[in-house]
């Protein structure tokens, strides 16, 4: 009777040691994210990218591409500089420059009303599993509030170090008046610890010219010190 005590009393340890990677709790996961995120944060700050749009109306049979530089300043706000475009000025005025304006807007807010945080969002996870030749940690989300920002959708995350390498859905409440429906994709490619977002696409049903899809690609990472974010970051220490 005494081995049978033992072995019940055991066993709860038992199979917390021998727990399948896929049977952690959902707070577990977006805890391990958080932490990841967090130690990557002061390396992903001054940081540009070269960006590449494409973008059409196919309502309209109107195309357009652009050449940009995307720079995040010391603060975290995100600025575009244009190099270059060709095509349909509808394309870059409705689509692309939306696009950009709606980025900018939403690193201009508190991270804290967009962050994948339990305070914002209800997560289900649904284990480990292979997608597009990776192992990820796969997170269903859905936004406790219809706050602009937020999306309905599934992240993945890197199996061992928990940083992001895909996010797709809807976002639940329209940036503007003028936007119906945003449906979006972001994959990510994780080098030396951090997370760089390398390719955005994007569907949205508008009010003005219907339909219109945009694809992103992000390349040439390299750290950009530049007046204006010294400046943000003496003032901050003020």
């Amino acid at each position: 009777m005494r081995q049978l005590t033992k072995l019940l009393l055991a066993l709860p340890l038992i199979s917390l040691l021998s727990a399948d990677p896929a049977s952690l709790p959902a707070d577990d996961v977006v805890s391990k994210y958080r932490e990841a995120l967090d130690k990557q944060q002061s390396s992903t700050r001054n940081l540009a990218a070269d960006v590449k749009f494409e973008a059409n109306i196919p309502k309209l049979g109107k195309q357009g591409t652009m050449s940009a530089l995307r720079k995040i300043s010391t603060l975290g706000r995100v600025t575009y500089k244009v190099l270059g475009f060709s095509g349909d000025d509808t394309v870059k005025k409705e689509v692309i420059a939306r696009y950009m304006s709606a980025e900018i807007d939403s690193a201009g807010k508190p991270s804290t009303d967009v962050a994948i945080t339990p305070t914002n969002y209800n997560f289900k996870y649904k284990g480990v599993q292979d997608r597009a030749g990776h192992r990820v940690h796969v997170l269903e989300l859905k936004p406790r509030q219809k706050r602009v920002g937020l999306f309905k959708g599934e992240i993945w995350l890197d199996e061992a170090s928990y940083l992001p390498l895909h996010e797709q859905g809807r976002f639940v409440k329209s940036p503007s008046i003028f936007i119906k429906n945003l449906d979006f994709a972001r994959n990510y490619e994780i080098r030396d610890g951090i997370a760089y977002l390398t390719h955005f696409t994007g569907t949205t049903d508008t009010r003005i010219v219907g339909r219109a899809e945009l694809n992103a690609d992000f390349s040439n990472y390299h750290v950009e010190s530049d007046p204006q974010s010294l400046e943000e970051a003496a003032n901050a220490s003020n």
